[in-house]
Parts: C-alpha cells; structure tokens; sequence
C-alpha cells in the first residue's frame, strides 16, 4: 500500500470540507479549482493553510477566486 505525503493528505482533506462548505460535490470543486488553475497555488499555501483555522484558508481560496474571476 502506498502512503500519500501530508500534503496530499491535507490536499484531500480541504477538497472535501470545502466542497462540503459550498455545498457541492468535490469533484465538481475539484474541476471548478482545475479550471482556474487554482490547484498549484491550493498546494503552495499548504504550510499556510494546514497550520490555521480551516475557514481562513476557504475564506483566501475564495478571495483568490474572486480576484480571478474580475480580473477576466
């Protein structure tokens, strides 16, 4: 059996309380984050986000997306 790295762990974890958060499916948030290219800079907040209060990281991860979204 092949054991994840921490952050792939913490990775998983977030997919699945933020989807839970929004209401949705984590594969669609996993689709929505693909499609923005939000998954490398998810990752390199790791060190960040699993140090601080869940709902800061879905509060910047939502920020991010509406600095995205405006910036179109």
């Amino acid at each position: 059996m092949t054991k994840i790295s921490n952050q792939s762990e913490f990775f998983i974890f977030l997919l699945e309380k933020y989807a839970e958060y929004k209401s949705l499916s984590a594969s669609e948030i996993l689709k929505f984050w693909q499609e923005r290219g939000l998954i490398n800079y998810i990752n390199g907040m790791y060190e960040q986000y699993h140090t601080e209060r869940l709902e800061n990281a879905f509060d910047d991860i939502d920020r991010k997306m509406e600095i995205m979204i405006h910036d179109k």
